[in-house]
């Protein structure tokens, strides 16, 4: 039976390539118009940010190339080696904040590197979390309803979260473990395990966010927006008045008023919020509409794999990019407290660009790898491979 007979798109790859380039060169466009007024007040430079967002996006368009082309077996054996890797630069972040180093805006999320920026580890350890889950919940495929072999995968997850919390930094922590326990469930982890997992860790997060620092006004002035709008609630009411000045077609590109000294922080954490000023409701529906279609993308590639371990890894990208995306407009749209997560392709950064693009790379080379047959973990076992664990796969949302 030849792959366009038993249903597989063999161009899915491709077409997810050239989606993540525009949005990428949508992004550039948008991080530029955001930027520039910006960089020309604090360097008198109005391409300061825009020439590092270049340079970051072309290394990690070509890491992505790279990641799209390199064997799977490498990346299944050193799964391992990639999360303790993880682990290592967070020790390194802590390290760092114990002498003081790396301080940013009131958190110690970053490696300072020398006329590149800052390394932001947490990165790193949301990519390597999805590739050591893949292996291993493809090893325990024959147990993942038992509660010791979840609690094993589950250990894992929760101690990388604890050191990204201690940075502070419960956005990132509580997106990974949202990516997780999405990879977990599909699965065939048992949903009674994750929901109580979830219960439990209600209490720590309660006390991290009223307990310490700043969170508790933030999620207090997100129940009542107009309580603070010179205060905790200033970030949240600029990006709503952004938006709602856009109308439907927006001021046009560049004519952002908000960008100026308003919103905080306008190609970064709201770079969405300019997008809906400049370009409307029409901007925005078509930017959700692209990340959207790069969901479906995603997952059409994981459920064309012709194994266990690829729908994995497919599933757990797919899901990385997407948590990401939701959180970052569900922030902007006032539908979620105020976090400091990137929009995936579009707000300028470093670490989060380059890696989220590898990550794009990985998922494309499992879209590859599935219809040109290269031998390998892709290939090995794959008959049947749907059959296992029990019918979760078969009946998921994935396979309808």
């Amino acid at each position: 039976m030849s792959l366009a007979e038993d249903g597989r798109d063999s161009k899915v790859h491709l077409q997810l390539l050239l989606l993540v380039l525009s949005l990428v060169g949508f992004g550039l466009v948008m991080v530029y118009s955001a930027s520039s007024g910006l960089a020309q007040f604090r360097f008198e430079n109005g391409h300061f940010f825009i020439q590092r967002w270049v340079l970051r996006a072309f290394i990690g368009v070509v890491a992505m190339f790279v990641a799209m082309h390199i064997n799977l077996d490498r990346v299944h054996q050193h799964a391992r080696a990639i999360l303790v890797a993880g682990f290592a630069f967070l020790l390194v972040v802590l390290i760092l904040k114990l002498l003081g180093v790396g301080r940013v805006r009131g958190a110690y999320r970053w490696i300072p590197i020398p006329g590149f920026g800052a390394f932001q580890p947490a990165d790193l350890m949301r990519l390597a979390l999805v590739i050591y889950l893949a292996e291993r919940l493809n090893h325990d495929k024959g147990a993942l309803t038992e509660f010791k072999d979840y609690l094993k995968n589950a250990g894992v997850v929760g101690l990388a979260m604890f050191l990204i919390v201690l940075q502070p930094d419960l956005g990132t922590a509580l997106a990974i473990g949202l990516t997780c326990a999405l990879m977990m469930y599909v699965a065939g982890t048992r949903i009674v395990h994750l929901l109580s997992t979830a219960l439990c860790t209600l209490p720590f997060i309660a006390f991290i966010v009223f307990g310490l620092g700043y969170r508790k006004e933030r999620v207090l002035t997100f129940l009542d927006p107009g309580s603070d709008v010179q205060g905790y609630g200033y970030q949240i009411s600029q990006s709503l008045v952004a938006l709602g000045s856009g109308g439907w077609t927006g001021l046009g590109l560049t004519q952002s008023l908000q960008k100026y000294f308003f919103l905080p922080e306008p190609h970064t954490d709201f770079v969405f919020s300019i997008v809906g000023e400049e370009l409307g409701m029409i901007g925005t529906l078509g930017l959700l509409a692209g990340f959207l279609l790069f969901g479906h993308l995603g997952l059409k590639v994981a459920r064309q794999a012709p194994s266990f371990y690829g729908f994995l890894l497919a599933s757990g990208l797919t899901f990385m990019v997407m948590v990401y995306a939701m959180i970052n407009i569900g922030v902007s749209i006032g539908l979620l407290p105020t976090t400091g997560l990137p929009l995936p392709f579009i707000s300028y950064g470093g670490t989060s660009l380059i890696l989220t693009l590898v990550a794009t790379g990985l998922l494309m080379n499992v879209g590859r790898t599935s219809h040109i047959g290269r031998p390998g973990i892709l290939v090995e076992s794959s008959v049947g491979w749907t059959k296992r664990p029990k019918s979760r796969i078969r009946q998921s949302v994935l396979s309808r």
